[in-house]
């Protein structure tokens, strides 16, 4: 899909990959930008920067998201991609507390299934449409330091996947997009000693991979190739992975780190 021309809706839109995701899309052409985030300034400056619309918007509430979807409709008719990009960084593990499981499950898992239940219908009825989710290279490869965030993502990518199987048959595309670090305010608050800072793209890397990939309408986008080399390892011998990520998790695991 070539994004000129078409009604693109981007959650977590205020910054970020959400904000570098709407500024590519403009450059592209594309005939509507809606920034929708939970930050109302953060959401009207981008939008101004792309001549869009911004949408003050909690991805982890259904009535948000249906209400999102209504007032692009009302303005523009149609929404032929939503990028659902939202995201939050809870670290920990079974310790954590049941609010940061309750709320990555909320905001990587529900809100992809509350935009699929608002999108789908108009879509189907047009014979195609496009739902790029934002995942993270954690949903192929685990977080050592964040349970509650590598097992929302997971679940994320795992939607996904049905969706691409159940509706791929019927015009409607999907991408997951799983980069490992980015230079967002997420990464920034884990500080430069982040395992993840070594390597770290810039979040328009990330939107020009996404708008290469969504032109041959790829469903695995892999903003950092090496993860696919990771995945690979991962799936021929898991033990032998499993053994690696305890070696890395003792190197990263010092005071300071998400956990």
């Amino acid at each position: 899909m070539e994004i000129r021309d078409r009604v693109v809706v981007v959650t977590g839109g205020g910054g970020g990959i959400g904000g570098a995701l709407c500024r590519r899309f403009a450059a592209e052409g594309a005939a509507a930008i809606v920034v929708a985030d939970i930050d109302r300034q953060a959401a009207e400056a981008v939008a101004a920067e792309v001549g869009g619309m911004s949408v003050v918007t909690d991805v982890a509430v259904e009535r948000a998201v249906r209400t999102l979807v209504r007032k692009t409709l009302d303005v523009h008719g149609r929404i032929d991609v939503y990028c659902s990009n939202a995201g939050i960084a809870m670290g920990g593990g079974p310790e954590a507390p049941d609010e940061a499981w309750q709320r990555s499950w909320d905001v990587h898992v529900m809100a992809h299934v509350y935009a699929a239940r608002a999108v789908l219908p108009g879509m189907l009825d047009r014979g195609e449409g496009y739902i790029v989710g934002t995942v993270s290279a954690a949903a192929l490869l685990n977080h050592v330091l964040a349970a509650p965030y590598a097992t929302s993502k997971a679940a994320a990518l795992s939607f996904f996947e049905w969706l691409a199987i159940a509706y791929g048959n019927r015009g409607i595309r999907v991408s997951a997009v799983c980069p490992q670090g980015v230079r967002t305010a997420m990464l920034a608050r884990e500080g430069e000693r982040s395992f993840l800072a070594s390597g770290a793209l810039e979040p328009d890397d990330v939107a020009n991979a996404v708008v290469r990939a969504m032109r041959d309408e790829q469903f695995l986008i892999l903003p950092h190739p090496e993860v696919a080399e990771y995945f690979r390892r991962k799936a021929s011998d898991y033990d032998r992975w499993l053994r690696g990520m305890r070696r890395l998790r003792s190197r990263v695991d010092l005071p300071g780190s998400v956990r």
